[in-house]
């Protein structure tokens, strides 16, 4: 791991940890509005065993999230494989980000609120614009509002403009654009931290014009994000990381 690769990752942990502290400033963006609360939405996309890591990289965000302040009930989870219980997992209920394995990232205290085949680009959509079927419970809603700060954090398999779901449907970068436009719209946040783990990341957000965002991507356009800390005792890469 060298100094350039640490140094990355340290500036992207600062600018997420003061944005969850403080807010973000936004230079195009001057409004009145007083900071109401504060929102995460973890959505990992892929599935297959041999993505573990982007189910390490989620839930290792949903505990800094927590550590950071906030709380279940304001976090909406999204993943789309258990990776815990995979007949292939030689630890059981447990998932590491670290190959001493002194974290079991799972854990006992994990709300999960949409799995498997739940995680698709269609109900992802409807969490971020709030067109939910009246069937969906409200501890699945994102239930913001004018003055909230949001975190959405996305890991998977990207490209040019898209981020794959499940390995079979893609979310499209003017799908995004859309949606965050609603928001906007709607009043469904003040500031919107968007953080992107995939290759091609930037590209995702390319077209994002709204005010009050921010965001942050793990490779530019042309440009591929790596697996790291390859485990022979799991078996597969249990992280991704920035590379500078």
């Amino acid at each position: 791991m060298d100094s350039t690769m640490n140094s990355t990752y340290l500036l992207c942990f600062l600018l997420f940890s003061t944005y969850l502290s403080y807010g973000v400033a936004s230079s195009s963006y001057a409004t009145n509005t007083m900071h109401t609360n504060k929102w995460a939405v973890l959505v990992c996309t892929s599935y297959f065993w041999f993505n573990y890591r982007h189910m390490a990289n989620t839930l290792s965000l949903y505990r800094t999230v927590k550590r950071l302040g906030i709380p279940d009930e304001k976090i909406i989870l999204m993943l789309a494989d258990d990776m815990a219980c995979n007949t292939r997992n030689k630890y059981p209920a447990q998932v590491f980000n670290n190959e001493n394995h002194r974290l079991n990232l799972y854990g006992d205290n994990v709300e999960l609120d949409y799995r498997g085949y739940e995680v698709t680009v269609e109900i992802f959509l409807m969490v971020l614009t709030g067109r939910h079927e009246t069937a969906v419970p409200r501890s699945k809603h994102l239930l913001s509002d004018e003055g909230s700060h949001i975190l959405l954090y996305m890991t998977g398999y990207g490209g040019d403009e898209f981020l794959k779901f499940q390995d079979s449907e893609e979310l499209q970068s003017h799908d995004l654009t859309d949606a965050v436009k609603q928001m906007k719209e709607k009043c469904r946040f003040k500031e919107l931290l968007i953080m992107v783990d995939t290759c091609q990341a930037a590209t995702l957000f390319s077209q994002l014009q709204s005010p009050g965002v921010l965001t942050i991507g793990s490779s530019m356009k042309g440009e591929n994000s790596y697996s790291h800390h390859l485990d022979a005792d799991v078996g597969v890469s249990i992280i991704d990381f920035l590379r500078g």
